[in-house]
């Protein structure tokens, strides 16, 4: 469901983005205000260009997010605060806490209105670790940035 819910926003974000970038055009008289002129196919090239962003956007997500284990090694309340303020570190806030799994959000505004409010982190504990879920480029970095900091014999633990 929540894949679903992702390619939905991308579809939404990706439309606006086009009229967005139309209407610039169109104010600062670089292209005529007519669909028919604008596109080679007239309104016909609308479907055309919205079927091309569905396919899009319900394919991103499947390259855009992901799952990924980091080694934590220890008991969950000997390493909670480490992770929590690692995450704070690198610019994350606690949102939630189930049982022993996290769930954190950007803290800037601005970062979650560029990420179109899609910028959570879950946590999932597991006996290794953690399973992190995420954006892929987070995901990442998070997980490196985790093992790092509590790797045995580094000042992070």
């Amino acid at each position: 469901m929540k894949y679903i819910f992702r390619a939905l926003r991308y579809f939404v974000f990706i439309c606006l983005l086009l009229a967005l970038i139309l209407a610039a055009l169109v104010l600062c008289n670089l292209v005529d205000r007519d669909i028919s002129s604008i596109f080679r196919n007239g309104y016909d090239s609308l479907w055309h260009i919205a079927l091309m962003f569905f396919a899009l956007s319900f394919i991103y997500p499947r390259f855009g997010y992901t799952r990924r284990g980091a080694l934590v090694p220890g008991e969950y309340r000997q390493i909670r605060g480490g992770v929590i303020s690692y995450m704070e570190l690198i610019g994350y806030r606690l949102l939630r806490e189930d049982g022993e799994d996290l769930v954190f959000v950007k803290k800037s505004p601005l970062s979650r209105l560029l990420r179109k409010s899609d910028d959570t982190i879950t946590m999932t504990r597991e006996l290794p670790g953690f399973y992190v879920e995420g954006p892929v480029k987070d995901v990442m970095r998070i997980c490196s940035g985790l093992e790092e900091k509590f790797r045995p014999g580094s000042d992070g633990e």
